[in-house]
């Protein structure tokens, strides 16, 4: 039974060039800009930093996503609130 649990907790990155990335486990996009990408995976809060970011394919219900433009940086936090100060940022600009 726990072997069925880990399938589905499976997140694999791809980094190839750092100009693409192909992402699995991927269960929400937290935002995105061209300079920043925040990520829900299985396996914590991704964050991609880099230059001219775009989305190119996103398949929630498969958990895909595929990204390209320059890619400085990737990060992982395990910390439910880490996006939380992003989101009431993005929450003050917009009101």
């Amino acid at each position: 039974m726990e072997n069925g649990n880990q399938i589905g907790k499976q997140h694999k990155a791809i980094i190839m060039n750092r100009r693409v990335c192909n992402l699995t486990g991927v269960t929400d996009v937290i935002s995105f800009d061209p300079q920043e990408v925040l990520l829900e995976t299985e396996q914590g809060i991704l964050t991609l930093q880099g230059q001219d970011l775009h989305v190119s394919r996103l398949t929630l219900e498969k958990g895909e996503l595929d990204l390209d433009g320059r890619i400085d940086s990737a990060s992982y936090s395990s910390d439910p609130s880490a996006h939380m100060r992003k989101e009431s940022i993005l929450k003050r600009l917009f009101r």
